[in-house]
């Protein structure tokens, strides 16, 4: 039964059974994105002799997830009433590896998650769609705006060269190296080293397969990741699956920094961006430290997608987003979670 109906009601609920009911019940708000941040460390740390890359001179924060389909889909109910800068992709709906459905016509498109994809992460996105989301969240989600914040984006650009990232941002994409040491960087100090792999190994990963809805093998433990078309589910020889139950973490704690899809990059090339990290068709060389391309701006596959980063903080409390631990876990965590909300929004995945 539903105990708790919305966010504000979730305050009333007394501490116990009730709280944690009203935590699991209650409906995220229309246009609001739910994420965790896990810091990243060891500021001025070497780069990787094999690479010249991951050498960052500050601390900063990454999603530690990649961004889903239930968070893409309140980006785009949010923004996207006419969608004017094609922030979504009919392939979305129409593709079995999506998971957004677009319903209406211009002027009130509505956008829905489909069954069993909330928690997976969103496809068929460009470097531009994901910047605007970084404006979005910028400028405080709901109404804010998607052309400046983060980038300054002018006369409604959708390809072509990319702007620089503005100074003094709450969220942007991360450049090649924040990327590369979020994944492969040991920590611990400056000269730590890097794995070869994002699950803090040097042997390449074991490919997970999915239940019939998607969830991966592995939980989130081991050296394993969703590459090489084994995640079969949802009729499809090789699919997306839910963030955070393909294997182990990066040293920072960044799930699926190797496979699942592969994830935009700023910065490092001229006229276009780079991809990292892999995805569900990629061979293991996609995910070591070796693999990244460049891509144009405006290129859409259903293995492309994209995380953010931000300045170094607070970590927050966060979830198990595969199986949302045990109650008790889980009650404790929600009464630091009301006593923020206020303050900051945080980090929700579903399983789905």
């Amino acid at each position: 039964m539903n105990i708790c109906m919305s966010r504000p009601s979730m305050r009333a609920c007394s501490l116990g059974i009730a709280a944690l009911a009203c935590l699991l019940a209650a409906p995220a708000l229309a246009g609001t994105v739910d994420y965790v941040m896990v810091p990243v460390g060891n500021p001025g740390n070497a780069a990787d002799p094999r690479s010249g890359l991951g050498a960052v001179s500050y601390s900063f924060q990454i999603m530690k997830f990649e961004i889903t389909n239930d968070q893409y889909t309140s980006f785009l109910n949010a923004v996207a009433g006419t969608d004017s800068y094609s922030l979504y992709n009919p392939s979305m709906g129409s593709d079995a590896r999506g998971g957004i459905t677009q319903s209406g016509s211009s002027g009130s498109y509505a956008y829905a998650v489909k069954s069993n994809m909330g928690g997976k992460p969103v496809n068929y996105v460009s470097w531009f769609d994901a910047v605007r989301m970084a404006n979005w969240l910028q400028n405080g989600q709901g109404g804010g705006s998607t052309e400046t914040g983060a980038y300054t984006l002018v006369g409604g650009q959708t390809s072509g060269a990319p702007p620089a990232r503005n100074p003094s941002v709450q969220f942007w994409m991360p450049d090649v190296n924040e990327r590369y040491k979020a994944a492969y960087y040991k920590g611990g100090s400056n000269n730590a080293g890097y794995w070869s792999y994002p699950t803090q190994n040097d042997t390449a990963p074991t490919a997970i397969t999915a239940d019939a809805i998607g969830i991966g093998s592995a939980s989130s433990t081991g050296n394993f990741a969703n590459f090489l078309l084994e995640a079969d589910w949802n009729g499809m020889d090789g699919n997306v699956t839910t963030v955070g139950t393909n294997g182990g973490p990066s040293a920072y704690g960044a799930y699926d920094m190797g496979g699942n899809v592969w994830e935009w990059t700023d910065g490092d090339f001229y006229t276009s961006r780079g991809r990292r990290g892999g995805g569900w068709m990629s061979s293991d060389l996609g995910l070591n430290w070796e693999g990244g391309n460049e891509q144009s701006t405006s290129f859409e596959q259903p293995d492309f997608g994209f995380r953010l980063a931000g300045p170094a903080g607070s970590p927050v409390p966060e979830i198990d987003p595969s199986s949302f631990g045990s109650a008790f876990a889980l009650l404790i965590g929600s009464l630091g979670w009301m006593e923020r909300r206020a303050r900051r929004v945080i980090g929700l995945v579903t399983a789905t």
